[in-house]
């Protein structure tokens, strides 16, 4: 439809097709997956057992503007129609009781004057209903100072009529400037990918504005929603989790003037700190992303919704590059916003690489023998050594020690270097020393 409207190229669909039958649909090999947000925004859940039913009647404006567009205009249309019966037959009605509807001559005896012109029957009373209520007035009919209850009856289908005309009109207005309208322009990769990216596996997928025009204060909210037992063993189906959006101003707000990868490091207090290349696919999870902002052009909210399940989520993989520079702007290829690229990662989870880096970490530090303080004369202390030949580590005090049992037998001056506070001081002591 995108493609129809000219919003976008041809080869944008073709390549998602492409991509769609390369990469492998783990989804057809298992049963369909429940989720809360479908692809296209949508909430998936049926409400059903609803007793109390009265309560949407309390919001009818919300009840009808939520009513899909065929149940809004049968509504319309009927209540268009009930009114002008209604009131064709009060007009009717005024007419039998005032007699105008008897047969007259209107040369011999034209009779009393009547309280609307022109009404012989109901179908003409009907004409005249429509005739008021959409203030058309063709000038065959109209209402005379004869009966003031007719007038009464004038004043109060017009003001009906505008009351209608005004609910239809805020309806129809509402409906089509709808939030989620303008979110139709608004793209997000079919997939999102876990990479490495600065040495931390990232959570990342791709979001794009089709519209030249801005959103204004536009923020970016994800959030996990899976199902979790607790210490007690109470299950609770939905669990919703937030998810910080990797942001140097440690804000959700994003500047969308061109697609952008929205990532995510998954390290220590992430809900995907467990998540391993293997578990993936066990897990029970759903990513929703919320996209909020301003419209440039109408200065309306509108909400941009998706999800992504495990069997959407592709390890190892990340986006390529879509934009580039030519005769002085930038240029977007949409026809490569979902595509992915394999890159080299480890299968393990990002706790499971922690755990390991810091065995290894350990394991480094305990090489290093002989690093401690070294006591460098009176009244300082100074961090050196150097590492041990032997296999059993020496203690910092063994040299010191042997260095002035050394100097005593010898009986020769020594000279001590200090380091205290950046000073280097010397001291001699005598050659002969007694007990």
């Amino acid at each position: 439809m995108l493609a129809r409207k000219g919003l976008l190229p041809d080869g944008f669909l073709l390549t998602r097709l492409a991509e769609d039958q390369n990469q492998p649909n783990r989804s057809r090999t298992k049963s369909l997956r429940a989720r809360f947000i479908t692809k296209t925004g949508s909430c998936n859940v049926a409400h059903k057992n609803i007793r109390e039913q009265g309560r949407f009647l309390q919001d009818v404006f919300t009840t009808m503007v939520d009513l899909k567009w065929q149940h809004s205009l049968l509504i319309f249309t009927s209540a268009f129609l009930c009114s002008w019966m209604l009131f064709a037959m009060v007009w009717w009605l005024l007419a039998f009781a005032h007699g105008d509807l008897e047969p007259r001559d209107s040369d011999n005896d034209p009779g009393p004057v009547p309280c609307v012109t022109a009404i012989h029957s109901f179908t003409s009373a009907f004409l005249f209903s429509i005739e008021v209520q959409v203030t058309i007035g063709f000038g065959g009919r109209m209402v005379t100072e004869e009966c003031p209850v007719a007038i009464i009856m004038l004043i109060i289908q017009n003001i009906l009529g505008l009351i209608i005309n005004a609910v239809m009109l805020g309806c129809v207005f509402m409906k089509t400037a709808q939030a989620n309208r303008r979110a139709e322009t608004l793209i997000f990769s079919r997939n999102a990918v876990i990479a490495t990216r600065n040495g931390r596996p990232t959570f990342m997928f791709r979001v794009g504005d089709l519209r030249k025009s801005m959103i204004i204060s536009a923020t970016v909210q994800l959030q996990v929603i899976r199902r979790t037992v607790t210490t007690e063993g109470e299950v609770i189906p939905v669990c919703q989790l937030d998810i910080q959006v990797e942001n140097p101003l440690r804000s959700n707000g994003i500047f969308l003037v061109s697609p952008l990868i929205i990532s995510h490091t998954i390290e220590r207090g992430s809900p995907l700190y467990d998540l391993s290349a293997q578990s993936l696919a066990a897990e029970d999870l759903e990513i929703i992303v919320i996209l909020e902002g301003v419209v440039e052009t109408t200065g309306i909210s509108m909400q941009a919704r998706t999800s992504y399940t495990p069997e959407e989520i592709l390890w190892g993989r990340r986006f390529v590059s879509i934009i580039t520079e030519e005769d002085g702007r930038y240029c977007v290829d949409y026809s490569k916003f979902g595509n992915t690229v394999p890159v080299r990662m480890s299968s393990l989870s990002a706790k499971e690489l922690d755990q390991t880096r810091g065995v290894q970490e350990g394991t480094s530090e305990t090489h290093l023998q002989g690093w401690g303080l070294v006591r460098a004369g009176r009244g300082g202390f100074r961090r050196g050594g150097r590492a041990c030949d032997g296999s059993a580590p020496q203690p910092w005090y063994a040299q010191s020690e042997k260095q002035e049992k050394d100097a005593e037998q010898k009986g020769q001056k020594k000279k001590v270097q200090l380091e205290v506070i950046g000073r280097q001081v010397e001291e001699e002591e005598p050659g002969d020393v007694s007990d």
